[in-house]
């Protein structure tokens, strides 16, 4: 159900519907849209910080600017909940990360306002060069604006693309949207002014006869001429660093002031004939909202809360998280060595790095957005005798795969990864799902590759990778709760490579690895009712893989069923090439199936409706085996 009190808002329907509004109409839309996204995001839960936080930015800019020919790139997405409202979406947004209902994120396919879709941070940049570029080559004249927060600058590739944006000289836009205030000192009136001053033509034209004016010196003269305004503009503002990549810099300025904020983006807009241009805005997360402004988190990512209070919304779980049982773990093998650390790229708490940080603060890396520089600087520690934990979302060490290859599994130092996220992940939907872990991870020597079946289980991984030395070694889990399983006083170190026998039977074997295997054992009580007998087995290792335990299943059952929470490539994939070579299957032998995500990308939902979808639950998995076993096959099969 709509606000009601919005009467402005209610008149918009797409951007171009308030580019007639006055400065204070503006300024009333601003607050209706704030009370809008956090009305909408107290019924759906998701991201709200920083959306707040760049309110009356996405005003200014669809204002001053004609989205959607000119292009808006958003980095992450996060941010977007009032771009939404503003674009046509607004009738939908209390469907934000529902199933079928409007993503958390941007989507070209959802609206041709989101000019470019993203998840994952630090993106934007390089997008929007490439788009300026192909403006350039079809000879347009639209605008492409990147907005990125200082957060996502922390990442190598938004630099990259700054200094290639500088080298090629191109017309394109970032806004730099520092919500931290880790760059900018308080804005005020005098900067302001300045930021007004040195983004007007006037301006700009004086720095341009002055730029010619200079070239007739003699070259000692015109280097010091060139640098001097430069510099001065960099102690005065801050932007030195940015000009040094080739950007013009204005800024900052109070992103929250739309008395500063269109004056400077409607100069901007004018000068077309201009090279790359970063414009410093200064805001806060979760302002407007003081719930949110009090919070440690601004409100960064929320469950369904009442707006009145701010109370979230939020059941008392009847088992820790993964993330918490890890986190513990952790904790308590680094009491007992000190050559353990841990290092997280930005997440520290949605890790779980951030109790082991209260612990251990000297021994806690946070390095920011920057998984590459996460994996090489842990390298560099293991070359050193130390012992460092690397706690990335699965879908997030995509970005550093190159350096798990490289740094670490080349040079086959024992880094251990802690892959949290992994599988789906519900409301995030496909950009955050940890599918393809496995795939890749298994395809490297000298790595081991665990998945704990429950709680209790990855206890004793952290242990086991704590105390393996010889090989770089990864751990990955879901997202959510333990099955409530007992928890070890200390961590058990395993056999590297040993599986173990949950359940015995005589006909099918269903071979488990993650937390799939409480949906085996759900499968395995159905197929006995209808007289079919069931062995399940908890894999635990998808590398090494458990040979010894794989004969047995293959020769003793009639079905062998691999059940895995990755994509195709991974787990099954092994294990059916470990068969195919050992004469396993086929010939008069087993039978093979392997279940694992299917060859899309699953959209946002509930996670045991993905798994539904996917076929990985104890429904999915009986239905596998009773069209095998129902088939009129004339001869056992090898099926991939």
């Amino acid at each position: 159900m709509k606000n009601t009190n919005t009467p402005l808002l209610d008149t918009v329907h797409i951007p171009a519907d308030m580019r007639g509004f006055s400065l204070e109409q503006l300024k009333q839309l601003a607050d209706e849209i704030r009370a809008e996204t956090i009305d909408a995001v107290s019924h759906t839960g998701g991201h709200l910080g920083a959306g707040l936080g760049v309110v009356e930015l996405t005003i200014a800019l669809h204002y001053v600017f004609n989205t959607p020919e000119d292009k808006i790139i958003w980095d992450v997405g996060h941010q977007t909940y009032p771009h939404k409202i503003l674009t046509g979406r607004r009738n939908r947004i209390r469907t934000l990360r529902q199933p079928g209902g409007l993503s958390g994120f941007c989507r070209r396919d959802e609206s041709p306002y989101d000019a470019f879709g993203a998840g994952h941070s630090s993106t934007s940049i390089s997008a929007a060069l490439g788009m300026a570029s192909a403006r350039d080559f079809a000879g347009g004249n639209n605008e492409v604006i990147a907005v990125i927060g200082d957060g996502a600058m922390s990442a190598g590739m938004a630099f990259e693309a700054m200094n290639n944006a500088g080298s090629l000289g191109k017309r394109l836009i970032v806004i730099l949207n520092d919500n931290d205030m880790s760059i900018a000192p308080p804005v005020g009136a005098m900067s302001a002014y300045l930021s007004r001053l040195i983004s007007s033509h006037p301006y700009r034209s004086l720095r341009h006869i002055a730029k010619h004016v200079a070239e007739k010196f003699p070259a000692p003269l015109m280097r010091v001429a060139k640098n001097a305004e430069k510099y001065m503009r960099g102690m005065a503002t801050g932007g030195t660093l940015f000009e040094e990549l080739g950007f013009y810099y204005v800024g900052p300025i109070d992103g929250h002031n739309l008395d500063q904020l269109l004056p400077v983006l409607k100069n901007i807009h004018t000068e077309k004939d201009s090279g790359p241009v970063l414009l410093h805005v200064v805001t806060q997360k979760g302002y407007g909202y003081a719930p949110a402004e009090k919070s440690k988190d601004k409100y960064h990512g929320v469950n369904k809360f009442d707006v009145a209070t701010g109370e979230q919304k939020k059941a008392a779980a009847a088992t820790p998280s993964y993330t918490e049982v890890f986190a513990k773990a952790l904790i308590q093998e680094a009491e007992r060595d000190k050559k353990i650390v841990a290092i997280t790229a930005a997440m520290p708490s949605g890790t779980g790095l951030d109790k082991f940080g209260k612990s251990f603060p000297e021994r806690t890396f946070d390095v920011g957005i920057a998984e590459q520089h996460a994996v090489t600087f842990a390298a560099g520690l293991a070359c050193e005798g130390y012992k460092p934990f690397v706690a990335i979302y699965s879908t997030f060490l995509q970005r550093a795969y190159d350096q798990v290859v490289h740094d670490v599994a080349v040079q086959n130092l024992p880094v251990r990864f802690i892959l949290d996220r992994a599988g789906l992940v519900g409301a995030d939907g496909a950009t955050h799902a940890g599918s393809f872990d496995l795939a890749y991870l298994t395809a490297l020597p000298n790595f081991i590759v665990m998945a704990p079946a429950d709680e209790a289980e990855l206890t004793d991984m952290v242990a086991t990778a704590a105390a393996t030395d010889e090989y770089p070694s990864a751990v990955r889990y879901p997202r959510g709760n333990g099955t409530g399983v007992a928890l070890p006083e200390q961590g058990r170190i395993l056999e590297i490579g040993r599986g173990r026998i949950v359940r015995k039977g005589e006909r099918v074997a269903l071979l488990s690895l993650g937390t799939r295997l409480e949906e085996c054992l759900k499968a395995a009580e159905v197929l006995e009712q209808q007289g079919i007998s069931v062995t399940v087995a908890d894999a635990r290792f998808a590398k090494p893989l458990d040979a010894e335990l794989i004969t047995r299943l293959a020769l003793k059952h009639e079905l062998l069923v691999t059940v895995e929470e990755g994509t195709s490539g991974g787990f099954g994939a092994h294990v059916l090439e470990f068969m195919a070579n050992n004469d396993l299957a086929g010939n008069g032998k087993a039978i093979v199936r392997t279940l694992c995500l299917p060859d899309v990308f699953i959209e946002q939902g509930i996670p045991q409706n993905q798994y539904e979808e996917a076929g990985l639950n104890a429904s999915g998995i009986v239905n596998t085996v009773m069209n095998v076993l129902d088939a009129p096959v004339s001869k056992p099969q090898l099926v991939c």
